[in-house]
């Protein structure tokens, strides 16, 4: 008869699966923001399955939706996944993956199976990392696929589906402000942005605002 699950080990794996279906509300949004910037269903199924981090795929389509090429695009997604490598760097020596499992284990770095791996008392730690990461990518393309399902039925424009990839984006900024810094760092990107919008290509605006970090890297 195998061991009963420890309470710890139950409560992660509890806790990664109400993660994965916080997760896959934004896959909806994405789905459908995904075929209103003129993406289609399948497309949008494979970038969730080969991206797989939420804030880069919104920026991609935010950029496509509103005219801009896909080069902006893809250097915008850039940006804002490259966190996902330092968050590696930390997992690396935590996990402590050898061989194929570390390129499995570098698809499914995002921030919230590092959050719970880093989290989780020593001795669940890998069993937090995986869980999360079978539950967030598991909710997340399915959620992606219902989405832009549901929005090739129905006339999106008029649903104003389009204004889908602004609010969920801020929806994915606004539990990153922590403090007054993160607060300064976001309204001066916000102020940036806004001012590069009618002077440059659709897809810049977002580089440019990526800038406003740069006084508070300095300072440190």
């Amino acid at each position: 008869m195998p061991p009963a699950p420890s309470p710890t080990r139950s409560r992660v794996l509890r806790d990664a699966v109400a993660i994965g279906l916080a997760v896959g509300a934004y896959g909806l949004s994405f789905g459908a923001a995904a075929v209103t910037a003129g993406l289609s269903t399948l497309q949008a199924c494979v970038l969730s399955l080969v991206a797989f981090t939420g804030a880069s795929q919104f920026a991609l389509v935010g950029v496509l939706g509103a005219g801009g090429s896909a080069a902006a695009g893809v250097a915008g997604s850039l940006l804002l996944g490259s966190r996902n490598t330092l968050y590696g760097v930390r997992l690396s020596s935590l996990l402590g993956l050898h061989g194929p499992k570390r390129y499995l284990a570098a698809q499914v770095t995002i921030d919230e199976t590092t959050a719970m791996g880093t989290a989780a008392p020593p001795e669940v730690r890998g069993v937090a990392f995986w869980a999360t990461a079978v539950s967030v990518y598991g909710f997340w393309n399915l959620s992606t696929l219902l989405g832009a399902l549901g929005a090739g039925a129905v006339d999106t424009s008029a649903l104003g589906l389009d204004a889908a990839v602004g609010a969920a984006f801020l929806a994915l900024l606004a539990p990153q402000i922590h403090n007054r810094v993160g607060l300064r760092v976001a309204l001066g990107g916000a102020l940036l942005a806004a001012a590069a919008i009618p002077l440059t290509p659709a897809g810049l605006p977002v580089l440019i605002a990526g800038l406003a970090v740069l006084p508070a890297v300095l300072r440190r």
